[in-house]
């Protein structure tokens, strides 16, 4: 068990704050117009949030320093791994400009494999390098891993997440599967097992079940970190509809069952962090909100958003001195 004023807690959040279903969702008060706006607004309620535009596309080193610049010293950010380098289908014109110009693709889909050794390593780089602002800033939670419903379990993959996991160096990654292989009742204790051997933390999932990519709601430690993700329970999970994909609210109950196992969870680790990943319309927000009053009602050690809880325009306010007095902020 962690020793206690070690802790960190629980953090709970959401995987978006931008999303266009939540902007449109009257979440966000009507006079919170600008990206720095709603950033504030968001680090206000929650102490952590997930970046999920990461994986669709790298972010640029101003786009990170405004996240740090924008948010509570004590703030947390998460952070999804570019799709390439998780073996995921990437678009070309996702691809740093130059190295896509190397390549000659400047259209279709890629995979890691069509790019070479040294692209491949050169993205890896960059895309950490890009990282070490929040990293530097205490603000970088964990890079998230979440491999594909085709990385098979096996000692090729294995090597493959240690790979991963030294090149995020001296940032920490989680590991979220995809393929249920990893996690059947054969297989679960060796999976889980590796992870812990090499430190490396599990990302519990709840997720709709009876599909090749769907990992049961098993909930384990295999670090002094352990990350819980939320993506709902929709009918229709295959959707390449977002809002279709993602369009679940959880109930009272359901949180309450799991607000139970993440109080257990964080007993014998030193963090948690919760990610509702329900992102259609405010769901996520909602249901954000639900767990962390469940929570509290039980006493677990949850971690109240930064700044003593300021509201929005306070937070601008300080934010706003913050920029003068370090000249750190940066646009968009």
């Amino acid at each position: 068990m962690p020793d206690d004023d070690h802790r960190e807690g629980i953090l709970v959040g959401t995987a978006s704050w931008t999303d266009k279903s939540l902007l449109s969702s009257g979440w966000y008060p009507q006079d919170v117009h600008t990206p720095a706006e709603r950033l504030a607004f968001y680090a206000s309620r929650f102490p952590l949030v997930e970046v999920d535009a990461t994986y669709y596309h790298p972010p640029s080193i101003r786009t990170v320093e405004a996240w740090r610049d924008r948010t509570p010293p004590d703030f947390t950010f998460n952070i999804k791994a570019f799709s390439l380098l998780t073996q995921h289908p990437t678009r070309a014109q996702a691809l740093y400009k130059d190295l896509r110009e190397r390549l000659g693709a400047s259209q279709g889909t890629l995979y890691l494999r069509d790019v070479g050794q040294e692209i491949a390593e050169e993205v890896w780089k960059r895309f950490v390098t890009t990282l070490l602002p929040l990293h530097e800033a205490g603000k970088l939670g964990a890079i998230l891993l979440q491999f594909p419903p085709w990385f098979p379990p096996g000692a090729r993959s294995r090597e493959y997440i240690l790979d991963c996991v030294r090149r995020c160096l001296p940032m920490r990654a989680c590991v979220e599967f995809r393929n249920a292989a990893w996690m059947t009742e054969e297989r679960r204790e060796d999976t889980l097992g590796f992870l812990a051997a090499h430190g490396i933390p599990y990302v519990n999932v709840d997720m709709p079940q009876g599909h090749p990519s769907s990992i049961p709601p098993v909930v384990a430690r295999t670090a002094d970190l352990a990350v819980v993700r939320f993506h709902g329970h929709s009918a229709k999970w295959t959707s390449k509809i977002i809002e279709e994909r993602f369009g679940y609210l959880y109930s009272e109950e359901e949180l309450g069952k799991w607000a139970a196992e993440i109080d257990d969870l964080a007993r014998r680790v030193q963090g948690v962090h919760v990610l509702m990943n329900n992102c259609c319309a405010d769901n996520a927000q909602r249901n954000a909100a639900q767990l962390t009053a469940l929570l509290e009602g039980m006493d677990a050690p949850v971690v109240r958003p930064g700044r003593d809880g300021l509201d929005a325009a306070q937070a601008l306010t300080l934010l706003s001195t913050e920029q003068v007095q370090t000249g750190r902020f940066h646009g968009r």
